[in-house]
């Protein structure tokens, strides 16, 4: 008897769910409407795939937190990619971030689907996040330096680039913390929990609301997170090779690239403390 022109039911579990299934409960639409916690590669394709990944994952005995794990791992790799000299260090350092972000979308479907979301689960990825990205901030500088030699033959040329990645560092892992600050200054005064709308964080008529309009034409403070530092990565190095090509300095595109992050980091500290003392986020 051929049924395929009739609605048969699915069989299905906790441990086996059917893909229609497992993406109502794991993908639902006030995940994938989020206005900040979505990172823009989520929302362009690798929702649209990660599914297919959290099918296999829940399948295994592996938590959401044991997901997460994996998750930091894969970020940790990106900034030791950066410390391969050349383009395919570049190259290894963009396809982890890749990794980041993919297993990054698996965890939450698999914490969801199985009903185990929570605080643990948020730490973890907190911290996936921080020492990632404060990471892929020191390796740019390491790499800008080049070989360990070059801290001795050239000492005057080496700590500079050394102090601009370890000083881009703390401005990123200062720009991630202003939003939780923000969280847990209304934690501390009995508020509600901020909604992720455009809403709650829209900025009162001003100064401040002037300027980040502008600011949205040249949007650098978007730059420092571990997909798009690795991206820069990646375009300094094939600037580098074009231009020894053209006969300038080895590593002329690393060097450049820490150099110029480290003061549009600082100007984007400032932008984001700004509009945080200018919007509705804390009353």
């Amino acid at each position: 008897m051929d049924l395929r022109g009739t609605d048969v039911p699915e069989k299905s579990s906790a441990k086996h769910p059917t893909l229609s299934e497992l993406r109502a409960k794991a993908q639902p639409i006030e995940v994938r409407s989020r206005k900040n916690a979505e990172h823009w590669s989520a929302q362009l394709y690798l929702r649209h795939i990660s599914i297919y990944f959290t099918m296999l994952l829940v399948r295994t005995r592996i938590s959401a937190n044991g997901v997460t794990g994996l998750m930091i791992l894969a970020g940790w790799c990106i900034a030791f990619s950066l410390l391969i000299p050349g383009i395919w260090g570049a190259v290894l350092a963009v396809f982890f971030s890749q990794v980041q972000m993919y297993i990054d979308c698996c965890d939450g479907e698999v914490a969801r689907w199985r009903g185990t979301s929570g605080a643990k689960g948020v730490f973890l990825d907190k911290v996936g996040h921080y020492t990632t990205e404060g990471l892929v901030a020191v390796a740019l500088g390491i790499r800008a330096v080049g070989e360990w030699n070059n801290l001795i033959d050239d000492p005057a040329g080496s700590y500079p680039l050394l102090l601009a990645g370890t000083v881009l560092a703390g401005l990123v892992l200062l720009n991630k913390a202003l939003n939780d600050m923000v969280h847990v200054s209304r934690a501390f005064n009995g508020l509600d929990k901020l909604a992720d709308s455009k809403e709650a964080t829209a900025l009162n008529p001003g100064a401040v609301a002037t300027l980040k309009r502008i600011a949205r034409f040249v949007p650098f403070h978007r730059i420092f997170h571990s997909v798009e530092m690795s991206l820069m990565a990646l375009a300094a190095s094939i600037v580098t090779a074009i231009a020894v090509s053209a006969g300038a300095e080895p590593l002329f595109g690393e060097r450049w690239l820490v150099l110029i992050m480290a003061p549009l980091c600082l100007l984007s500290v400032i932008g984001h403390f700004m509009s945080i003392m200018a919007s509705r986020r804390l009353s």
